[in-house]
């Protein structure tokens, strides 16, 4: 089941973003980083997720060797993206070509962001979409590259403006036909919760309608995953977040992700929220019209009246149930004649006046 059917069949879409935490969970666990990859994979999709991301990159083509770093150092410590990067680009095709093939075996969808043109190629036949990362939102040449190649795209626009935007969107749909993804995120590792922006998820859709709109979260867990829910309910429908398995393990990426137990709790959340949100239409449900009918108020007698006698507005009140004449229509029955001897607390129906 792709993506649109998901979103379509559930109202979300989940993607957990594994990114490189997997060589920390291989040294913790004494095992191999493809074993580590593997049982994060495995465990995202017991706790019901839709997609495991990854990032494919080496680092002598993503950052330049003086670059500096832009995340929480506190968290960590490195200060140059080459540094950190290179700690991190171990695997190439050979290793996602396996964890493509496992993500199948496991029923998930397996995605990983590219970073370069060569990585952008082997990735190709090995998952259903293009991710492209917020920091590349202005590499137009490179957006343009994986657009051509006629994939369904996620684009987050973390750190952009408007003009940046209509750039990067405008060059995807002039060679991509597939129904685009756009994903709020703040670029800030990790982010405040007042710096989280939700609002921007209900700007994208007003701005981009024929968009599906997602949110790329970079917070910390709060208790309750209040921070996702309400990104779902301001209408983000492809929720992506990091992941992994011991959100205590010091530096990259596990800081501010989600570990199985908040990936449950996300799902339970949204589950919830489906089940609760209903239509929009301004109608009556079906569930209500025994209610309806037996909390409404009808015409009452609050006299007997003979046949014939004259109906006037102090022979009449409105009382439960609902199953008479309504209320609204007092006037009209004012002035009309009994056709029957009418009781009082009578409910008036047609039958009762000329």
């Amino acid at each position: 089941m792709n993506m649109y059917q998901k979103i379509k069949n559930q109202g979300y879409y989940l993607i957990a973003e594994i990114g490189v935490n997997y060589y920390d969970i291989a040294k913790k666990e004494h095992i191999s980083l493809m074993d580590a990859a593997k049982l994060m994979m495995k465990e995202a999709v017991d706790a019901g997720i839709d997609a495991v991301k990854f990032q494919t990159y080496k680092a002598e083509t993503l950052a330049a060797k003086n670059s500096p770093s832009y995340w929480d150092t506190s968290e960590e410590t490195t200060t140059s993206q080459f540094e950190l990067f290179k700690k991190y680009d171990l695997f190439g095709e050979k290793e996602y070509i396996e964890l493509s093939k496992y993500a199948k075996e496991l029923h998930v969808d397996f995605l990983s962001t590219p970073f370069d043109f060569q990585s952008a190629d082997y990735l190709e036949d090995l998952m259903p979409s293009y991710k492209i990362s917020s920091s590349d939102l202005s590499n137009i040449p490179f957006i343009e590259y994986m657009s051509k190649k006629g994939k369904p795209i996620l684009l987050s626009v973390g750190a952009s403006n408007k003009d940046e935007i209509d750039a990067a969107v405008s060059v995807i749909s002039e060679n991509n036909n597939n129904v685009l993804t756009l994903l709020h995120c703040v670029l800030e590792y990790p982010t405040p919760y007042e710096h989280a922006n939700l609002l921007k998820i209900q700007s994208l859709a007003e701005t981009y309608p024929e968009a599906i709109i997602g949110y790329s979260d970079h917070t910390k867990p709060d208790e309750c995953m209040d921070v996702i829910k309400t990104a779902y309910l301001f209408g983000a429908k492809v929720i992506e977040k990091h992941f992994t398995l011991d959100k205590t393990l010091p530096g990259n990426d596990h800081y501010h992700a989600m570990n199985p137990e908040d990936l449950r709790k996300i799902k339970a959340g949204l589950e919830f929220i489906q089940k609760i949100k209903g239509e929009k239409e301004l109608k009556c449900l079906d569930t209500e019209k025994t209610a309806r009918m037996n909390a409404r108020r009808s015409i009452v007698t609050t006299c007997a009246i003979e046949p014939g006698q004259r109906i006037e507005r102090s022979m009449l009140t409105f009382k439960r149930p609902g199953t008479g004449i309504t209320p609204g229509r007092i006037d009209e029955i004012v002035g009309k004649t009994a056709s029957r001897r009418l009781e009082e607390d009578t409910i008036l129906t047609e039958k009762d006046f000329r």
